[in-house]
């Protein structure tokens, strides 16, 4: 998967822990199903944009904040899901 869909799901991760949710109250909180959001933070699966909406409102951040650049290592190119840059 790409730098981006691994950070997404790192930075989904840290925001979780951080509020003291286990996977599946966090799903709960979004609407989703603690299996996808197991698969979004390993980042083996891409979330479409109506996901990540649901996850920013559910851990009370922008969703620019889940998807910032800042926060990833800018040394690492960003690819595409087919490992094209």
């Amino acid at each position: 998967m790409s730098t981006l869909v691994q950070h997404f799901g790192a930075t989904v991760r840290e925001l979780r822990e951080s509020h003291g949710w286990t996977q599946e109250q966090l799903a709960e909180h979004a609407g989703l199903n603690r299996s996808f959001v197991g698969e979004i933070e390993r980042g083996s699966c891409i979330a479409s944009i109506v996901t990540v909406d649901k996850l920013a409102q559910a851990l009370g951040v922008p969703m620019a904040r889940l998807l910032s650049p800042s926060q990833r290592d800018e040394s690492e190119p960003l690819t595409d899901a087919a490992g094209e840059k």
